[in-house]
């Protein structure tokens, strides 16, 4: 399943409130810029694919490095 950006920021920006985190702090954990930040919450740029890899590895969310990879010959989980 894909997730659309412009879900991911709003998941995002409760996370953000949630732990109390401020924009310029999400930034560092990021390792971006404070205005990129402020640019996806206020819908002015989205981030980018490996941008939203870290987000949704820094919310806990599901990477491909935790679920099932699809190989020719079947499926199999990592580290199997």
């Amino acid at each position: 399943m894909r997730v659309d950006a412009t879900e991911l920021i709003d998941r995002l920006e409760v996370f953000r409130l949630e732990k109390k985190i401020s924009q310029e702090d999400l930034a560092k954990k990021l390792d971006v810029a404070f205005s990129t930040v402020n640019r996806w919450f206020n819908r002015r740029s989205q981030p980018k694919h490996i941008q939203r890899y870290h987000i949704r590895k820094m919310m806990g969310e599901d990477t491909p490095h935790n679920r099932n990879v699809y190989f020719f010959w079947g499926v199999r989980r990592l580290g199997e």
